[in-house]
């Protein structure tokens, strides 16, 4: 297993920042021999359980994250 983790990707929820497809993420991840990835979404939940849930049956740790802040001001990942 990679000892890489990506830990800010915006999936589909992102709106006009993010592509990634959940299922399809994990099975990419899976691919590179990840074992585990965060989701990092612009001020949304919406995929988080859905992630959680793909994450556990695929057998990759998911990581719930949350970008938030204005564009101009300072920005925090939680």
């Amino acid at each position: 297993m990679s000892k890489f983790v990506h830990l800010h990707v915006h999936t589909e929820y992102s709106l006009l920042d993010g592509l990634s497809n959940i299922k399809k993420l994990f099975t990419h991840v899976k691919e590179l021999g990840m074992d585990s990835i965060a989701i990092t979404d612009h001020g949304v939940m919406y995929g988080a359980v859905e992630f959680y849930k793909e994450g556990l049956k695929q057998g990759v740790k998911p990581i719930l994250g949350n970008l938030t802040g204005k564009p101009s001001k300072n920005i925090l990942q939680v």
